[in-house]
């Protein structure tokens, strides 16, 4: 018998498919649910177990994990009859790995409290490739005790792990992290754009920028895309879209000057009202070339 804690996981997106099959990896009992048929199959497929229902999932599990869009999908599971709040056990570990806003985990945290529930957010960054590769940066909010606890589950789910601070602190952080690859995929792919009506080899320019103080991670991941052109969703720009609103909004709300990242939450927002918001962030290369004139 194993004595790991057990698990439910609620979303089986991009995301939530490859971090659950870790956790099955790592030797977790994983029951997931999710609306599609076919991502249940596949959890089944992997070792996991199926449920039917949110209720069903968490109603004996040690830990429960939701990976959903945005905050209202958030509030969707958690609250409500058939809701975590209202199904899962007094002591149990609900771990949000959302992106969402952050009054929505302080909210969820204080009512989680009255039932006994304890809580984490605990947003993640590193896209498809390093929810696959168990690589992710995970920003974490909540109590210590509860840090502790959950710590051996995130390290089958990613590398670099990192408790930020009280209640809603983990997305504040993820949006500042949403804040920094917006900006550093707008300048790549303006860079891209420039490089290419130079007549510049493009390859071989990526390369040598990518070794030098211009490299970053952003640029090493998305290097493919921007040069095949390949735009399949790692992370899509309609949820970018979602994260980019959400940091303008907690700036606001704390008082500080985005000047950069308003200008390019405008281009993120008409990229997607061009009707490219199913396609990959890298995608922001398709505004930059329609501003500079070239057929997309």
């Amino acid at each position: 018998m194993s004595t790991l804690p057990k698990v439910a996981w609620i979303g089986l997106g991009i995301m939530g498919s490859p971090m659950s099959e870790n956790l099955v990896k790592a030797g977790y009992d994983v029951t997931g649910h999710t609306l599609e048929r076919e991502k249940l199959d596949r959890l089944t497929a992997a070792g996991g177990t199926a449920a039917a229902s949110v209720a069903d999932a968490v109603r004996d599990a040690d830990v429960i994990v939701t990976m959903v869009p945005a905050s209202p999908q958030v509030e969707a599971v958690a609250y409500g009859p058939d809701g975590i709040l209202e199904n899962a056990r007094r002591g149990a570990l609900l771990i949000d790995m959302s992106s969402i806003t952050p009054q929505t985990s302080v909210g969820l945290a204080a009512a989680a409290k009255e039932k006994g529930i304890r809580v984490l957010d605990a947003p993640v960054s590193g896209g498809e490739a390093g929810a696959i590769e168990a690589v992710l940066s995970i920003m974490v909010g909540g109590d210590q005790a509860d840090f502790d606890e959950a710590k051996p589950l995130f390290e089958a789910l990613g590398k670099t792990i990192v408790r930020c601070g009280p209640h809603g602190s983990g997305q504040t952080v993820k949006a500042a992290n949403q804040l920094i690859v917006a900006v550093n995929i707008q300048a790549c792919a303006e860079a891209v754009v420039f490089l290419e009506k130079s007549g510049v080899d493009l390859a071989a320019a990526l390369d040598v920028l990518g070794g030098g103080l211009a490299g970053s991670t952003v640029l090493a991941r998305k290097k493919d895309n921007f040069l095949k052109r390949d735009f399949t969703p790692g992370f899509r720009i309609d949820l970018h879209h979602k994260d980019m609103g959400i940091v303008t909004d907690a700036a606001r709300t704390v008082g500080a000057a985005l000047p950069v990242g308003a200008v390019v939450a405008q281009l993120v927002a008409s990229l997607r009202a061009q009707g490219d918001g199913g396609l990959d962030h890298s995608a922001l290369l398709r505004a930059v070339e329609r501003l500079s004139g070239a057929r997309v």
